[in-house]
């Protein structure tokens, strides 16, 4: 038996074994399973975000094995792209082997079954007819036509044959599904811009990860405008226009030129009395020569603009160069600062006593909603804001984000700047208390009056006689205590409590360590006391009355916030006082001609399982024998699938076949 099989598979040819093996049934589920299986990657794993992100999200080893096997882009990766194609290749070929066999059993009546077959199928009936075999046949071509059914007659001398069928569709479908899968399949092909996959892999283009101006991209990292298929976006301020998209690949971008022009003429949004965004549109105008008049149209969320097989999204808003005025308060060196103006996404040197350092300003929002946190209302907005980095000469870069308004919290007004060194950690925040004019101005002065050690030295001097014995024994030497006093202070702005905690730790026995600490805490007390009391009477206030209760909280909260400003470890403080904001849309391009092919593909598919499923092929026979006179009947039925309906269907048509034929029961 094994040398028989054996010789049969050398008979056949390479040609045939290979059509054999790509046709197979367990090769197309094969692929249909992985491609299943990518599907629900691409599903779960958020598809082309910066490669940052992904580090950010996963760690840097899982990284790299997602990255190695393209998770990241999947339907655009190569083994995806493979897949598809072997299963393009395996359905064409199971239609080509198949669909002439399809065909035949659609025109096949099978009126030549034999009695013995019929016999063996579990719906069958033999009768004995009081009619002619003429009347019988009539009779019953008229109960398969009410049915639905059509069919033949195959009249022989003895006998004659009617065969009837119905539900060929379900055949059909068969067809419909295979060659469903292969148009949507080649929609996938396309729109998987397998081109771009084989200039990369030639090196025929290069991923630009550098943040350079559109203009100085390389021709190498710039695509084509007769590219097969892409998905860019750009973001066009108010008044401008571009044409071109920036697509995101691997670790960085390619630029993908367009063949007409598009220009914002409007960007709108519509907000919810909370300050959440609610709507946002853009007034657009494409400017083609291929056009007579330029096109006009308003695109907004879900109601994108298609234009001669490009689709225009709007995805985003943005900034758009709003011009910034901010104010400078130096935390280290000069006493003042100067106001400047600052364009969003434009560096800005700003030339400070401890050294040049380059202001990017990243983002700019003039609404800001966020959760409440005195609970009256959901949601709040806290004003404008804006995120920039402060760069030193050596590329070290920190991130902030500061507002514009005070928050209140607990009864008390504050200024919030959050602080970070790289984009894997959360902002912390600096809490600036807000002076009665809602401002920084009191603190910033409370601040630069800590930093003046001469100014300080002053104020012990002329503080030392008002100190009492208690807490600071007079000695001959006040030159000494005012500028212990003054090293006090400077400990406690460089490093808080905590420094100076540490300092008395190295230098003070074990056991005396709590009462020295103890009057070091009433002396910088008293001392931060009257530098605040300096700073009042520079506004005006009354050196000899009492703190209000305004002031006291506002002195409270300036400490606390000196006692952490070490670790807000830059020069200079930004304050926003003025703004004239620009806004951007955020759009995105798409080309996908694969569209055109996966839609009609996905009903083609839809009215296939329909037919498969829905229109089940139902056949019976009916052989009239015998004489004549009183004919001999024998009925046979079968169906494809749901024999449970089958079996009522069956019923009703025996039943119909007795009251025609007037027919008595012979087995």
């Amino acid at each position: 038996m094994s040398v028989s099989v054996d010789s049969s598979f050398r008979s056949l040819s390479v040609t045939t074994l290979l059509l054999r093996f790509l046709g197979s049934m367990n090769f197309a589920i094969t692929l249909l399973v992985a491609v299943a299986i990518a599907s629900i990657i691409g599903t779960v794993l958020q598809q082309n975000q910066p490669y940052p992100d992904y580090i950010l999200k996963f760690g840097p080893f899982w990284f790299e094995v997602f990255k190695s096997l393209d998770l990241f882009d999947v339907y655009s990766s190569v083994w995806f792209l493979v897949i598809l194609g072997f299963l393009v290749i395996s359905t064409t070929v199971c239609i080509y082997r198949n669909t002439p066999r399809v065909l035949k059993d659609i025109r096949d009546y099978k009126e030549s079954a034999q009695l013995n077959a019929l016999r063996r199928m579990s719906h069958h009936r033999e009768w004995q007819s009081h009619f002619s075999r003429e009347i019988c046949l009539e009779r019953i071509s008229a109960v398969a036509s009410a049915k639905g059914y059509r069919l033949i007659v195959k009249t022989e001398a003895k006998q004659s044959i009617v065969a009837a069928k119905k539900g060929s569709g379900s055949r059909l479908g068969y067809i419909f599904t295979h060659v469903a899968i292969v148009i949507i399949c080649i929609g996938g092909l396309i729109d998987g811009n397998v081109p771009l996959k084989i200039a990369e892999m030639t090196d025929n283009i290069r991923v630009e990860t550098r943040n350079i101006p559109a203009s100085e991209v390389p021709l190498i990292s710039t695509l084509p405008v007769d590219n097969l298929s892409f998905r860019g976006t750009v973001t066009i301020p108010e008044g401008q226009k571009a044409n071109l998209v920036f697509i995101d690949f691997k670790d960085g971008y390619l630029v993908q030129r367009l063949p007409f022009l598009i220009a914002v003429e409007d960007f709108r949004i519509d907000y919810y009395k909370t300050g959440q965004p609610k709507s946002f549109a853009s007034d657009l105008i494409i400017y083609d020569q291929a056009l007579d008049v330029p096109l006009r149209k308003t695109i907004s969320v879900n109601h994108p603009l298609e234009y001669n097989g490009y689709t225009i999204y709007q995805s985003s808003f943005g900034d758009g160069g709003s011009d910034l005025r901010i104010k400078l308060w130096p935390l280290k060196g000069a006493k003042r600062g100067d106001e400047i103006h600052a364009v969003v996404n434009t560096p800005v040197v700003l030339s400070l006593e401890t050294g040049d350092m380059t202001l990017e300003i990243l983002d700019f929002r003039p609404i800001n909603v966020n959760p409440d946190i005195t609970g009256v209302k959901q949601f709040k907005n806290i004003g404008p804001r804006f995120q920039y980095k402060l760069r030193t000469a050596t590329g070290e870069a920190t991130e902030f984000i500061n507002y514009m308004m005070p928050v209140e919290k607990e009864g008390a007004k504050y200024y919030l700047t959050g602080l970070r060194h790289t984009p894997a950690e959360e902002f912390r925040y600096w809490y600036l208390p807000a002076d009665s004019e809602d401002g920084v101005a009191r603190f910033m002065r409370f601040l630069t009056l800590l930093g003046d050690e001469e100014k300080l030295k002053e104020i012990a001097l002329s503080a030392l006689p008002q100190q009492p014995d208690s807490l600071l024994p007079m000695v001959e030497d006040q030159e000494l205590v005012a500028q212990f006093m003054v090293g006090l202070i400077k400990q406690f702005v460089d490093g808080g409590v905590g420094l100076i905690a540490a300092k008395v730790k190295a230098v003070v026995e074990p056991d005396k360590q709590s009462e020295i600490s103890a009057l070091y805490a009433k002396v910088l007390h008293h001392f931060l006391r009257n530098v605040y009391w300096v700073v009042l009477q520079e506004e005006g206030v009354d050196p000899t009355s009492d703190l209000n209760e305004f002031d006291e909280r506002f002195y409270e909260d300036a400490v606390a916030a000196v006692s952490i400003s070490h670790q807000y470890d830059v020069p200079v403080y930004l304050d926003l006082v003025g703004f004239d904001h620009k806004e951007a849309t955020g759009l995105q391009v798409t080309r996908s001609p694969g569209k055109m092919l996966v839609f009609p593909g996905c009903l083609l598919l839809v009215v296939g399982v329909f037919c498969m499923f829905y229109l089940p092929q139902r056949r019976f026979w009916v052989i009239v024998s015998g004489p004549l006179e009183n004919a001999q009947l024998f009925l046979a039925a079968q169906a494809s699938r749901n024999p449970y309906e089958f079996e009522q269907e069956y019923s009703e048509l025996e039943n119909a076949l007795l009251l025609q034929l007037d027919v008595e029961k012979t087995d």
